[in-house]
């Protein structure tokens, strides 16, 4: 069976720059890419200008990867152990002020069962929902991120490619060709074919980062997460995890193994750094940076979006009708979750309001968890079976609940009650839009921000200023060729509007003169290449 490019290939993608391997340049067909890349591979360290630029360009083919998703609540999740983490990495002088500054420190989450994480070169790191589905606690991720973390705040990924010399800019170079032949043709086969002798060359040694890379990265990582609050027990219960997956013969569920292949003496020596008996964490020296609870809802929303299969999914909303356990455990609260979650996904609005009603009898302590709850109603509560004689106390329920998350200052907050005001009356889509204009004007690389702008102006018969945010987000998702289109579409409505807002004409002249520069730039420097 066929399947697109970008979607089966996307390990490959933030693998590639790692690979190692003897190469075959007629194989990667090396004259005919040139172009498509920075000058790489002439024997110096890649420059941080030049990483993050290749960096942007594998970006750019994940954020059009139908696997790719920008779920507000997992990424709140993500940057509530990611923040710490960078902070205590530059408070320990590991990540320099340079290199904070000029890349991207960006998570990019895949809709991927398999357990897997990636360090991508600029400063992007790829997360799949398998692996925050799998890990216990939020020590256990944050071990992960810290280590990912680790690996390119010391420049593993220039110093790969320096040592590889000539042989992994054309690897590199035929992984972003497929992606940009699939994504322009559109056709499968010529991305498989472009791909084919990357995928031949280095097939032994996918992401084999070097046995000195691998230890510095847990020595780095473990003092980062342990200074950024995390209990290092986190770090080797992890290890436990991949060591023992490794001993069942990994069937592919656990491509992290392979990726960073763990060793006798990587387990020994974190198992030296915390002491198995010693149950006072290293690091930490106050309350954890994420609560068990917090943690335990998260992992459930992860384990339903990854999961395809309607069977199983029903099979998980059906043990709302079983509510076994301490209503404030946190393993019991994350069931509940994930089978409200999976009912809202089948449409199954009886037992969304089962699930709803199981939850608020079990409000957590801690206020990132009750905000997690409250992002779940703001989400399924419209769709939810609501018995009549609690229909009015319902829907003012769900108004204080927007009103309260547009107010709210957290990402997660203002994007899902955004998203609920979609099929609301005019007055609340207002409203949003009020919110969602001050947000992006802060947050201008808030691709997801714009496009529920775009969905709430549409419906608010403003569809010139729908196209504008539509070309903000593509801007934001750093495809300047497809944003300038959109621009020039809204000109081209604004123009022909009765009544035309002459302030927004100027802003969409303004926006296209600035792309059309961006355009001119990015073409200049294909050229130069």
């Amino acid at each position: 069976m066929r399947l697109p490019f970008v979607r089966r290939c996307w390990p490959l993608l933030l693998a590639a720059p790692l690979w190692l391997g003897p190469v075959s340049l007629g194989q990667a067909q090396a004259p005919s890419l040139g172009r498509s890349l920075p000058a790489l591979g002439d024997g110096h360290e890649l420059s941080l200008s030049e990483e993050r630029r290749l960096g942007d360009q594998i970006a750019r083919a994940i954020y059009r990867d139908p696997d790719y998703l920008d779920d507000p609540v997992l990424d709140g999740y993500l940057q509530a152990l990611w923040r710490p983490l960078v902070a205590a990495a530059r408070e320990r002088g590991d990540l320099s002020p340079d290199l904070a500054e000029r890349f991207a420190w960006e998570i990019m989450i895949g809709r991927d069962r398999s357990v897997n994480a990636f360090a991508l070169p600029g400063g992007y790191l790829g997360v799949h929902l398998g692996l925050l589905a799998t890990v216990a606690s939020a020590d256990e991720l944050a071990s992960v991120l810290a280590h990912e973390l680790s690996h390119v705040s010391q420049r593993h990924i220039a110093r790969l490619i320096a040592r590889q010399s000539q042989q992994a800019p054309w690897i590199i170079a035929s992984m972003i060709l497929g992606a940009l032949a699939a994504s322009a043709a559109k056709n499968a086969d010529i991305a498989n074919a472009a791909i084919v002798g990357g995928q031949a060359v280095a097939a032994q040694s996918q992401l084999n980062f070097s046995r000195d890379m691998e230890r510095e990265a847990d020595r780095v990582g473990f003092g980062i997460m342990t200074d950024a609050g995390f209990d290092g027990h986190g770090f080797v219960s992890m290890f436990d995890k991949l060591q023992q997956a490794s001993r069942l013969n990994d069937d592919g569920a656990f491509p992290y193994l392979r990726s960073h292949p763990l060793t006798t003496e990587r387990l020994a020596d974190m198992r030296a750094r915390v002491p198995q008996h010693d149950h006072a964490a290293p690091g930490r020296t106050g309350p954890a940076p994420v609560s068990a609870t917090y943690h335990a809802l998260m992992s459930a929303r992860a384990r339903v979006l990854s999961e395809p299969d309607t069977d199983r999914l029903r099979a998980l909303a059906q043990t709302l009708n079983a509510s076994n356990g301490p209503r404030d455990d946190p393993a019991t609260l994350g069931q509940r979750y994930a089978a409200t979650l999976a009912a809202a996904r089948l449409r199954d609005g009886a037992r969304v309001w089962t699930g709803l009603t199981q939850l608020r009898a079990s409000l957590p302590p801690d206020a990132d968890a009750q905000w997690a709850l409250r992002w779940l109603e703001l989400e399924v509560l419209p769709g939810a079976s609501v018995p009549a004689a609690q229909a009015a106390a319902t829907a003012q329920h769900l108004a204080q609940l927007r009103d309260r998350a547009l107010a709210d200052g957290q990402r997660s907050s203002v994007l899902v009650a955004a998203r609920s005001a979609v099929g609301a009356d005019a007055g609340v889509q207002r409203s949003a839009i009020q919110r969602l204009q001050t947000w992006t004007a802060l947050h201008p690389r808030d691709a997801s921000a714009w496009q529920t702008l775009a969905v709430l102006q549409q419906a608010q018969g403003q569809p010139e200023r729908a196209a504008r945010a539509t070309a903000e987000a593509r801007l934001a998702h750093l495809d300047a060729p497809g944003a300038l289109e959109r621009f020039k579409a809204a000109q081209q409505l604004a123009r022909g509007r009765p009544g035309a807002d002459h302030i927004e004409l100027s802003i969409l002249d303004a926006r296209v003169r600035d792309t059309e520069r961006l355009v001119r730039e990015q073409l200049r420097e294909a050229e130069a290449r």
